[in-house]
């Protein structure tokens, strides 16, 4: 998509601080992180949110589970804990329409989510 924002960091046409990537996922640091470790981990397929999966894609949401674990292992949170957030839709939050998770740590998150 070539006004999505991730499909342009996907391209390398917008900088970004690279933590994790491979053949199917790209994971950087969130501009405005609202946790000490704030990773954004997408899939290179251009999917625009959770509603757009189908059984022909679903595959990415492995890829982003696997990423998520090396990543907060690369990190240092992974024993400790981190959490996994994604929004789907404009009422959930949701403000680039690119599938997404929020990979948040480095502080005690506590057990409430809102």
């Amino acid at each position: 998509m070539e006004d999505c924002v991730f499909c342009k960091i996907i391209n390398r046409q917008l900088p970004s601080k690279i933590v994790y990537e491979d053949e199917k996922v790209m994971a950087f640091y969130d501009i405005n992180p609202v946790t000490p470790v704030h990773v954004i981990i997408i899939p290179k397929l251009h999917i625009a949110n959770v509603n757009e999966l189908t059984e022909d894609n679903s595959y990415v949401m492995a890829d982003i589970h696997l990423a998520a674990q090396k990543i907060a292992d690369k990190l240092g949170i992974a024993k400790e804990g981190y959490r996994l957030i994604n929004n789907c839709g404009e009422d959930a939050g949701q403000t680039v329409f690119h599938l997404h998770y929020h990979l948040l740590g480095g502080r005690r998150l506590g057990a409430k989510i809102i």
